[in-house]
């Protein structure tokens, strides 16, 4: 396989990472975050804005994708990228998330998970060559093995089960990546570590994954429930025994700050639904921490959301923008949503640029500082 992944610096201070990720849609500037967009869409806003600040390559869901409008009608109408209008790379997940959040409507087997719809209760199986199939029929520049998230808390014995049938499940998705072509025609597919909170079966499952050379890998079972230091545990448990030449990708988080605690462990690639989702309800990020757009204090605030970082949303001010929200107007989600995506990737830009000039270690501690205390500072106003 022709090398996909350069490796551009480390970080002397920390485990950071600066790399390069090169895909069939284009080239990836890591680290980066990825916006979620779960059914062929990032919810409110369109692929030009998102090209517009910045996103260089975009989440698409496998299990909901399929189920509506189906991936056979995606391949024949030319593929998810056409489908959607994003000329960008596409990460797919399996749907494996699914089986642990949809846990009252599915069956695990050894062969692969058995599902009732959550839309209508029709059933549906995905084993590892229904996940690839799918994957293969969207296009998917990236796509993910399917695997089984043990939930929070989980006994030893059942986390070993899942990391075997994870374990078994990823090499079948490769071989069936490898002898369909979809390797060879550039597409690649990422092994997922689960493992839960025992060091010891994370270690194993990302050595027998190495093993397997997958042109990627992701820390899964993460963000399920157990408190951030748990979380942060878990990663730091599980990268060093990654390739150092692979990319790295931690599924489904998080705030900005463990966004920056993870990249200093070493990950290269993020996704979440935060900040779109809180968009939604008037939550915007700062340099100081989250603002909630509905407080009063904002009524007659003149300034933009953050002052200097330039996108479409900054030509209004927080007292218009306060106003959309109260009043219920679907422009509020819009313009909120291209402000908190914004924040996040230019924090990953921020991030390249700090590891370029050797000095991340130091920077991300001082980002964290400030945001946290404005966080616990505004928290305090309100009280």
């Amino acid at each position: 396989m022709a090398e996909h992944f350069q490796l551009l610096q480390t970080d002397t201070a920390t485990a950071a990472r600066r790399g390069r990720l090169r895909t069939r849609h284009g080239v990836i500037e890591t680290p980066i975050f990825m916006p979620v967009g779960t059914q062929g869409t990032v919810k409110s806003i369109t692929p030009q804005h998102l090209h517009e600040i910045g996103a260089q390559i975009i989440l698409g869901n496998t299990y909901h994708l399929n189920l509506r409008p189906g991936s056979e009608l995606i391949r024949d109408l030319g593929g998810l990228h056409r489908f959607m209008g994003w000329d960008g790379p596409i990460l797919t997940d399996s749907g494996g998330f699914q089986v642990f959040s949809l846990a009252k409507l599915r069956d695990i087997r050894d062969d692969g998970v058995a599902f009732a719809s959550h839309l209508d209760g029709r059933k549906l199986f995905l084993g590892p060559r229904e996940v690839m199939t799918i994957q293969q029929n969207l296009g998917s520049d990236i796509a993910m093995v399917l695997d089984e998230c043990p939930p929070w808390p989980c006994e030893h014995d059942a986390c070993a089960r899942a990391v075997a049938r994870s374990l078994r499940w990823a090499g079948q998705c490769r071989q069936i990546a490898a002898e369909s072509g979809f390797l060879a025609a550039g597409h690649h597919v990422f092994a997922i570590v689960q493992g839960s909170t025992f060091d010891a079966l994370r270690r194993e499952a990302a050595e027998s994954l190495a093993a397997l050379d997958f042109p990627g890998y992701a820390v899964g079972g993460v963000s399920v429930g157990e408190p951030e230091p748990e979380m942060l545990k878990q990663v730091g448990a599980t990268t060093p025994f990654l390739p150092a030449h692979k990319p790295r990708y931690t599924m489904g988080l998080g705030t900005p700050p463990q966004l920056l605690k993870m990249v200093a462990l070493g990950v290269d690639m993020f996704d979440c639904v935060l900040p779109t989702r809180v968009a939604r309800n008037g939550l915007v990020f700062t340099p100081d921490g989250p603002m909630n757009l509905r407080n009063e204090q904002y009524r007659a605030d003149a300034r933009p959301i953050v002052a200097g970082l330039a996108n479409y949303t900054a030509n209004f001010s927080r007292a218009y923008l306060r106003h959309l929200t109260l009043a219920g107007e679907i422009l509020s989600c819009t313009l909120l949503t291209i402000h908190n995506l914004h924040f996040y990737l230019d924090l990953m830009a921020q991030a390249r640029a700090h590891l370029e000039a050797g000095d991340y270690g130091s920077w991300h501690r001082a980002w964290i500082e400030r945001y946290e205390a404005g966080a616990a500072a505004r928290v305090a106003g309100a009280s």
